[in-house]
């Protein structure tokens, strides 16, 4: 049984998990102090409220709607969006298309008996297995 359970621990796609997540956790604490540190502030200072819409509200029928709360967390959450895409989506696409090795196109042609696509140069089909007649690769 502990066995068992060893061997899974040890995996190593788990503790590639385990790893990502502590990383995405820490990763997390930086964005959302950048955001609040910084961005929250600017866009108070745009709007004229400090970067705190918590204190806005309004009633019906004696119920109180805070929904300065949601803009701060809206706020929050669209910033955060924005750093992560500008900061790191986008410079690490475009250094994994710059950096990466991009693989060759290969040329296809359809399996004459079930019209699955296959590469040219191919004696069979790895569909259907049908030999095919290869085409001369260019």
């Amino acid at each position: 049984m502990l066995k068992g359970f060893r061997d899974f621990m040890m995996r190593g796609n788990v503790i590639d998990m385990a790893v990502g997540v502590v990383i995405g956790a820490a990763f997390t604490a930086v964005v959302t102090g950048f955001v609040s540190a910084f961005l929250t502030p600017l866009v108070g200072v745009v709007v004229g409220a400090a970067g705190d819409f918590s204190k806005y509200h309004f009633e019906v029928g004696g119920v109180v709607f805070p929904y300065g709360q949601f803009l701060n967390v809206l706020i929050a959450f669209i910033m955060t969006a924005a750093v992560l895409y500008f900061c790191v989506v986008l410079p690490v696409t475009k250094a994994s298309a710059r950096y990466l090795p991009k693989k060759p196109k290969v040329a296809k042609r359809p399996c004459p008996e079930c019209l699955t696509e296959i590469p040219e140069a191919a004696r069979r089909c790895s569909a259907c297995t049908a030999e095919v007649a290869p085409l001369a690769v260019r």
